[in-house]
Formats: C-alpha cells, structure tokens, sequence
C-alpha cells in the first residue's frame, strides 16, 4: 500500500483535469494538519478559519498551474506560511520571544529521570504553547515545521524562503528559548 503522500501529487493532477473526488481525498488528507499549522502560527480560531479558507481557495485557484516538483504538503505550507506572513503583516508588528524543548526532554526521559514535580501533560502543553507563542514568528514557523510535520531543514527553507543555514540558527535559537523559558 502506498504512503499517504506518495499520490498526493497525482491526486491533484487528476483535482486540475476535472476529478473532484481527487480534491475530496487531498483535503481529507491535509486539513487537520494544515489547519493545525496555522493555528499555531496565529493563535487565533478567527483567523486560523479564514486563512484555512484561503489556502484551499488558492490550492483550488491554482490547480490548472500546479507543476508536480515539491512534495504537494509541502507545497501546501508554504502556501499557507505565505498567507499567515502577510495576515501578521497587516494585523500587527511581530511579538516577542521564548521557546519550547525542556517538555520534549522531560517527556522523553525515563519516569526515574524526571523532576520529582512533574507536571500533568495538560499543564506541560500549556507551558510549551506559552512558550511557542513568546517566540518571534520566523522561529515559531521554523519549530512548528521541525517537530509537528517532521520536515527537513531543506523542506522548511522551500517552505519559509530561507536558506538553510538561516533555518538551522531559528531551530536552535527557538530550542534556546523554549527550554529557558521552560526551566522557569
């Protein structure tokens, strides 16, 4: 059996030839991670649903000019990242900053390794999405790519329009900053 992604690329060729069902299957596929995406990139239901729209509307807008050369999730990201970049242009200035690995490590740890006041995985989430939300929007995006959709460096700098080194440093200062602020 075929990975999910493998015909996401054929799925679409077929969407732009006129097959709707072929759309019906990349949005059941990508919905909830796309949706997440740009939820944690903007904090904000209200917003999350209307950039959620847009994305699809410009994936559907574009589909006789899709040209099947990156992966299409990651074509779709960056989409979206376009979109939530300029949503937070015209919305407000970027924020400050802060970041998240300390909850990664205590998760990983061995139950004996782990601080004697081990806080509730409810409570460890809050931390982490406090954190993630204090980091400026370029980590943010670079930390979200990393670790919930498991893409590359390269993959983010198709993504973001960064190079790859640029993407190396956000990851690393994002780490900085979320386990400062966990160990808090």
């Amino acid at each position: 059996m075929d990975a999910p992604g493998d015909d996401d690329a054929a799925l679409m060729l077929a969407f732009a030839a006129g097959d709707a069902a072929a759309f019906e299957s990349l949005y059941a596929r990508h919905r909830t991670t796309l949706y997440r995406f740009i939820l944690r990139r903007t904090g904000d239901r209200q917003r999350t649903d209307d950039l959620f729209q847009e994305v699809w509307s410009r994936v559907i807008a574009s589909r006789a000019r899709y040209q099947p050369g990156a992966k299409f999730s990651t074509w779709l990201l960056q989409i979206a990242h376009n979109l939530v970049v300029d949503s937070c242009r015209r919305a407000r200035p970027e924020a400050g900053a802060a970041e998240t690995e300390q909850v990664l490590a205590n998760l990983a740890a061995p139950e004996q390794q782990r601080p004697e006041h081990v806080l509730s995985e409810f409570e460890q989430r809050r931390r982490l999405q406090r954190a993630l939300e204090e980091l400026p929007d370029e980590q943010r995006t670079v930390f979200v790519l990393r670790m919930e959709q498991a893409l590359g460096l390269a993959e983010i700098a198709a993504i973001t329009g960064a190079g790859r080194e640029t993407v190396k440093s956000r990851l690393r200062y994002a780490l900085h900053a979320i386990r400062q602020h966990l160990s808090e």
